[in-house]
């Protein structure tokens, strides 16, 4: 039984710090594109970003997408594995 609270642990904190990197990689990606469109529009010139580039926050974006979906899936499988044991003993 331990296992299974030690599988949901790992599965719902490692979901959340994808969560967290998603929103992270998003308000760059937003930061970005609303710099960009300011400079388009008052003509100025591109100024060095101190922030991660559009390309690395994109790839941030898509990987973490992955490991989100990875930790519900071992949530997932903890669950029906919870679910089996119940059904076990009854």
């Amino acid at each position: 039984m331990m296992e299974i609270s030690s599988a949901f642990a790992s599965g719902f904190q490692g979901f959340q710090r994808a969560s967290d990197a998603v929103t992270e990689a998003t308000v760059n990606i937003n930061q970005q594109a609303a710099q960009s469109s300011n400079q388009r529009a008052l003509e100025t010139p591109v100024e060095s970003r101190t922030g991660p580039s559009m390309e690395q926050s994109l790839v941030t974006l898509g990987s973490e997408q992955i490991n989100a979906e990875a930790n519900l899936k071992s949530v997932k499988t903890a669950d029906e594995m919870l679910g089996s044991i119940i059904d076990l003993r009854v």
